[in-house]
C-alpha cells in the first residue's frame, strides 16, 4: 500500500527544492535511523538513551560535547564565590544546573503528592499580561517582544531564591477527571488540570495574569531540527486551509537576537525561540538566573518591580557585567544540545509496527506529525544533509479549547501548539520513569495524549477513538517504535 507522503527537501545549491516521497507500510529506506547518520546504536535500552552524542561527529569535536555536557551538568552557586566561573546563580531561579529541568536529557514531569504542590524543577509556570499601553502594543506587533511580562514577577515564576531572597511563589496544580469511551467499550479517565500560584512573595498578581504551565521536553535531535531549511517549513504552511483538509498550519516568527529582526521560531512548546543558542541562553537567564551576551541578564528575570533582586551582587565582570557564562561556555551548551542524538528505532519490522505505520497515516496523525524531512544547512556539518524521521512539521496549529492555555506567545495565540517531535517517544519511560505527555504532563500515556487532540487535531483524534481496539494497539506500538 501506497499512502500520501511527506514532502523531501534537498538543497541544490542555495535553493530548497522539494521532491514528493511517498509513505507506504513497508520499512523505507533509512527509516530505521530516524536521526541519518547521527543516529545513536549506543545505550538506546538504558536511561543513557537520550545522552550520547551525534554518531557521525567527528573525533575532534567529542571534547567539546563532553565539555558542553559538563557546563550542562554544572551547579551553579550565588556569588560572590571563589569559583567565578560558576557564580551568579539567581537571585531568583528554579533549578541550579540545566540537568535539574532536563532530566537524563529526557522530558519532566509534573509536581506529584496529594496537593500537587511539591516543586518539580522540570515544570514551571509562564507569565504575561495582555499589552496595556502603545508601547507594548507596537513591542508586540513588532516582534521584539513576545509577550509582556507580569509587572512584579516578569515572564517565570522562579519558586527558589537565594540566600537572603524569597521565591516568587508556588504553583500548584489540581486535577478533575472527564471519561471519555473508546470503540469496543474501552474508557480513559482523562485529567483536566488546574493551576494557580500560591504563597505569592512580593504581592498580588495583575489582574489579567495569563499563565501556562510547561514541562521541559526531550532534547534529542535538536540540531538536526535546526538544520531544516526554512523554506520546507513554510512550504507547508496552509493559514486558510486552502487545501480543505482542516489543518492550517502556519510558523510562528519570533525575535532573533543574532539577526536583530525576526526569524522562524522552531523551539519550545510555540516555537517561540529560533535557534538552539538562544533557547540556551534564555533558559540560562530564566530558569537559573545566569546572564550572557545574548540575554544581558545578569539578575534573571527579576523586574524593576523587585528592587533587592536588581542590586544583588552578580557574577559578572566589570568589563562585561551581564555575562555570567561566557560566549564560549554557552556555544559549548549549545553545540551539546544540538548533539544529542536521536537513538536507533526498536523493532521497526515487526508486523504490528508497519500497520500501525499505516494506521497512523491513514488516521490523519501525519498531516501535523510530518515523517521526514532532509536537512540543510547548519552550524554543525555533519548534521547537514541528512534524511531524517522526526514526525512534526515544526508548525503551529489549532488544538482546540480543552489543550488551550489562552496565553499568545509571539504570534502563537492561546489554542496554538508547535507540532512535537515523536522520535524518541517511546523510550520515555526507560529514560525518565514515567509516561506523561502534553505540554503540561496531564496526560499519562499516549492514549491519553491523543484522545487529548482537538481542534485541527479533531478529526484524526476521532478516527483514533473509533478504531478496533486491536488498531489502536497497533497504532501505539508503531508510535512506541519512533
Amino acid at each position: 500500500m501506497v499512502l500520501a507522503g511527506p514532502v523531501l527537501t534537498e538543497l541544490v545549491g542555495q535553493h530548497a527544492v522539494q521532491a514528493s516521497v511517498p509513505v507506504t507500510d513497508r520499512l523505507e529506506p533509512g527509516e530505521d535511523a530516524p536521526g541519518g547518520a547521527a543516529t545513536t546504536r549506543v545505550g538506546t535500552l538504558t536511561a543513557d538513551a537520550f545522552s550520547q552524542p551525534s554518531a557521525n561527529m567527528g573525533f575532534a569535536r567529542e571534547l567539546d560535547f563532553k565539555i558542553g555536557n559538563g557546563v550542562f551538568r554544572k551547579l551553579w552557586v550565588s556569588a560572590p564565590a571563589s569559583t567565578k566561573s560558576s557564580d551568579g546563580l539567581g537571585p531568583l531561579f528554579n533549578a541550579r544546573a540545566c540537568q535539574s529541568c532536563h532530566l537524563k536529557d529526557g522530558r519532566g514531569h509534573p509536581p506529584s503528592g496529594p496537593l500537587r504542590a511539591e516543586r518539580s524543577q522540570s515544570m514551571f509556570l509562564r507569565l504575561s499580561i495582555p499589552p496595556g499601553t502603545a508601547a507594548e502594543r507596537d513591542a508586540l506587533m513588532s516582534g521584539r517582544a513576545s509577550v509582556i511580562p507580569e509587572p512584579v514577577y516578569g515572564t517565570q515564576l522562579q519558586e527558589v531564591g537565594i540566600q537572603g531572597h524569597k521565591g516568587e511563589g508556588r504553583m500548584v496544580v489540581s486535577y478533575r477527571t472527564r471519561t471519555v469511551a473508546l470503540a469496543g467499550g474501552e474508557k480513559v479517565q482523562l485529567r483536566v488540570p488546574s493551576y494557580r500560584i500560591a504563597d505569592a512573595g512580593y504581592g498580588p498578581l495583575h489582574p489579567r495574569t495569563m499563565i501556562s504551565p510547561r514541562l521541559t521536553p526531550q532534547m534529542i535531535g535538536l540540531g538536526l531540527l535546526e538544520a531544516i531549511a526554512e523554506a520546507d517549513i513554510v512550504a507547508r504552511e496552509d493559514p486558510d486551509d486552502r487545501d480543505g483538509d482542516g489543518i492550517s498550519g502556519r510558523a510562528n516568527r519570533v525575535w532573533s537576537v543574532e539577526r536583530n529582526g525576526l526569524a522562524l521560531g522552531r523551539f519550545g512548546w510555540k516555537a517561540g525561540q529560533p535557534t538552539v543558542l538562544q533557547q540556551t541562553a534564555e533558559a540560562f537567564a530564566g530558569d537559573i538566573g545566569i546572564g550572557s551576551s545574548m540575554v544581558a541578564q545578569a539578575h534573571g528575570d527579576c523586574t524593576g518591580k523587585q528592587r533587592r533582586c536588581r542590586e544583588a551582587i552578580h557574577g559578572g565582570t566589570p568589563q562585561s557585567p551581564n555575562e555570567e557564562i561566557s560566549r564560549k561556555l554557552l556555544e559549548l551548551v549549545a553545540f551539546y544540545a544540538r548533539n544529542l542524538a536521536v537513538p536507533v528505532r526498536r523493532e521497526p519490522s515487526s508486523p504490528d509496527v508497519l500497520a500501525g505505520k499505516r494506521l497512523f497515516n491513514s488516521v490523519g496523525c501525519a498531516s501535523c506529525h510530518t515523517p521526514s524531512h532532509r536537512t540543510g544547512a547548519s552550524p554543525d556539518p555533519h548534521l547537514a544533509g541528512q534524511l531524517i524521521w522526526p514526525y512534526t512539521d515544526l508548525l503551529l496549529h489549532d488544538m482546540g479549547e480543552g489543550l488551550a492555555d489562552n496565553r499568545p506567545e509571539a504570534q502563537a495565540d492561546g489554542r496554538e501548539w508547535r507540532t512535537a517531535p515523536l522520535w524518541g517517544i517511546g523510550l520515555t519511560s526507560i529514560v525518565n520513569g514515567h509516561t506523561f505527555f502534553l505540554h503540561d504532563g496531564r496526560a499519562r500515556n499516549l492514549t491519553e495524549a491523543i484522545v487529548w487532540h482537538g481542534g485541527e487535531a479533531q478529526r484524526a483524534r476521532d478516527a483514533f477513538v473509533a478504531l478496533p481496539r486491536e488498531d489502536r494497539r497497533r497504532l501505539l506500538a508503531f508510535v512506541n517504535s519512533l
